[in-house]
């Protein structure tokens, strides 16, 4: 009976050292990245679009934790993830300053678009610049969702009332704290104004009686940039499989990937990077 208890425990051993060698970071089956990325490349489409074909051409599987662009960066900062793929350009210029990120590069652009209910209360369409929109909306108190969540979204959201010498308080302007799509939803249960980029507003469904009503203004101008976390800052990062990510992604055919991205015939993201070959 006891040889036979023992032979049970030998083997469960075995069994688990077996389980846990094949989960162990670097194993050919288990070869990943994780990418700490933004809401709107994850909402619009993209990643699902562009990563099998890295996955496939290199065997790297991407894994992608998207949050607002603050919270990605405070997860790269920490050392949780193997690449940034953001969109607030002087954050991502701290992050490399800092020692975080070996090198920045341009990725690709779009733009920010202001929505909201096609009747258009604070008459903003055809404004004069997006800070006499905001003027607009501030002065007649016409409701505003704002993301509030430090994403690059609210980043850029913040420095436009500041570019417009206005401090949004009060009633008509609510903070949700959530993503942009939750802060779509809540913009067209309140029927508010609300800053999105492009490619999550082309994505989003619910759009009843919503549409966009400024575009345009250079300040509106959505830079994304990628950056492979630095190994002497944190030595678990897998810079290898990483840096194979950021080559990808800036080179022709990730560019061209990129390019070729579209939803209902429309282009999403616009390639701009600084192309390394093929």
């Amino acid at each position: 009976m006891v040889t036979r208890i023992k032979a049970f425990s030998l083997g469960l051993v075995a069994l688990l050292a077996l389980s846990l060698s094949h989960s162990l970071p670097g194993q050919a089956d288990d070869r990943f990245i994780t990418v700490a990325s933004t809401t709107s490349t994850q909402n619009s489409g993209l990643f699902e679009f562009m990563l099998p074909v890295f996955t496939k051409e290199t065997g790297i599987e991407v894994r992608v934790v998207a949050v607002g662009t603050g919270q990605a960066i405070k997860l790269a900062r920490n050392g949780d993830a193997d690449v940034l793929f953001v969109h607030h350009k002087p954050s991502e210029e701290a992050f490399v300053a800092d020692g975080f990120g070996i090198e920045r590069f341009d990725v690709m652009y779009n733009d920010f678009v202001i929505v909201g209910p096609s009747e258009d209360p604070a008459d903003i369409k055809g404004s004069d610049g997006v800070t006499a929109a905001l003027m607009k909306i501030a002065d007649s108190k016409t409701p505003f969702a704002s993301r509030g969540d430090d994403s690059g979204t609210d980043k850029r959201e913040k420095s436009l009332w500041k570019l417009a010498s206005i401090k949004p308080a009060g009633e008509w302007y609510r903070e949700t704290g959530s993503g942009m799509g939750a802060t779509l939803n809540t913009a067209h249960g309140m029927g508010a104004y609300a800053l999105t980029d492009r490619a999550t507003w082309l994505a989003y469904k619910n759009k009843d009686g919503f549409e966009i009503l400024f575009e345009g203004d250079k300040n509106l101008f959505n830079q994304y940039g990628i950056i492979a976390v630095s190994p002497e800052k944190f030595p678990h990062v897998k810079i290898d499989d990483a840096q194979a990510f950021v080559d990808w992604v800036i080179s022709k055919e990730g560019q061209a990937v990129i390019a070729d991205y579209k939803l209902n015939g429309t282009q999403l993201f616009f390639p701009n990077a600084p192309v390394q070959g093929s």
